[in-house]
C-alpha cells in the first residue's frame, strides 16, 4: 500500500511512516519543509524502507492537487496539526482561520482529491490525527478544539458516502503526546502561571487522566495500522480514544 502521511516529519508523523515502512508499506512524507522531508526520507531509506517526500500544503489546492497526482494513496493519514492558544476576544481572527483551514479544510480538501483514486481501485482508509479535543474542551483553545470537533462530523459523512467500496475513515484521539508542540505549550504555561515545567506537566497536562502518562506516539502509529488491517474492515466513522481514562468521568 501507499501510505500519505501529512505533517510526517513530525513526532506523531513519522512514528506512524517508520511504522508502515516497517510492515512493508511505502510511506510518503508530505510536509511544509523540504529540508526535514529529506531529513526523514532519508532515515527511512537507511533502514531499507521505501519511502518518499512531497512538499504540501494542505491549506493550498494546487499543492493538495499535485499530492494527489503523484502520490495517490491507498492510505491517508491527515496528522498535519497547529496550536494557538489564546482567549477567545484576543484570537486574532487570521490565526482562528488557519487553525481551521489546517486541521479541518485541509484534511476534507486533501480526502476529497484522494477519493476518486480510492473508489477506482475499490480500496481506501483514511485515519484523521484527532485529539481528546475532538471530545472535550479546554480554556483557550477555541480553533482547535472546533477542528478536532469537525474531524469527527465530517468522518461520519464521508463514510456514509463511500459505504458501497471496501473504504473506512476514522478518527484517532489521544490525550497529550510529548511532541514538540507540547512541550511549547508546558514551556509557554510555566511561564504565564509562574510554575515549573513539571508542575505544569502534572497539574494541568496530566491532572485530567486517571493514569497520569502522556500518550506514547507508538500506541498512535499501531493503532492507526491497525485501522487498514482486514480485521478492521468493518470500522468505520469511529472515534478510537487514547487518554488513559480521561473520558471515563
Amino acid at each position: 500500500m501507499q501510505v500519505v502521511i501529512t505533517g510526517g516529519s513530525g513526532g506523531i508523523g513519522f512514528a506512524i511512516a517508520g511504522h508502515f515502512a516497517a510492515q512493508g508499506h511505502k510511506v510518503v512524507i508530505a510536509d511544509l519543509h523540504q529540508n526535514a522531508i529529506d531529513d526523514k526520507v532519508a532515515q527511512l531509506q537507511a533502514q531499507g524502507f521505501t519511502a518518499a517526500g512531497i512538499v504540501l500544503d494542505v491549506t493550498d489546492a494546487a499543492s493538495i492537487a499535485n499530492c494527489a497526482a503523484l502520490y495517490p494513496a491507498d492510505v491517508l493519514v491527515n496528522n498535519a496539526g497547529i496550536q494557538h492558544v489564546a482567549r477567545l476576544e484576543d484570537f486574532p481572527p487570521e490565526k482562528w482561520q488557519q487553525l481551521i483551514n489546517v486541521m479541518l479544510t485541509g484534511p476534507a480538501m486533501l480526502s476529497r482529491a484522494m477519493l476518486p483514486g480510492m473508489r477506482s481501485r475499490n480500496f481506501g482508509r483514511i485515519i484523521n490525527i484527532g485529539s481528546i479535543h475532538a471530545l472535550v474542551a479546554s480554556p483557550f483553545k477555541s480553533a482547535y478544539v472546533a477542528a478536532k470537533h469537525g474531524l469527527l462530523g465530517f468522518s461520519k459523512v464521508v463514510a456514509l458516502e463511500n459505504a458501497d467500496i471496501n473504504f473506512t475513515i476514522n478518527t484517532v484521539c489521544p490525550a497529550y503526546v510529548k511532541t514538540p508542540l507540547v512541550e511549547q505549550q508546558i514551556a509557554a504555561q510555566a511561564k504565564e502561571h509562574n510554575l515549573t515545567e513539571q508542575q505544569v506537566t502534572e497539574q494541568i497536562m496530566l491532572a485530567p487522566m486517571p493514569q497520569k502518562a502522556f500518550i506514547g506516539v507508538d500506541e498512535i502509529a499501531a493503532t492507526t495500522a491497525f485501522l487498514c488491517t482486514d480485521a478492521a474492515r468493518h470500522m468505520t466513522a469511529q472515534t478510537l480514544v487514547l487518554d488513559g481514562g480521561w473520558t471515563a468521568r
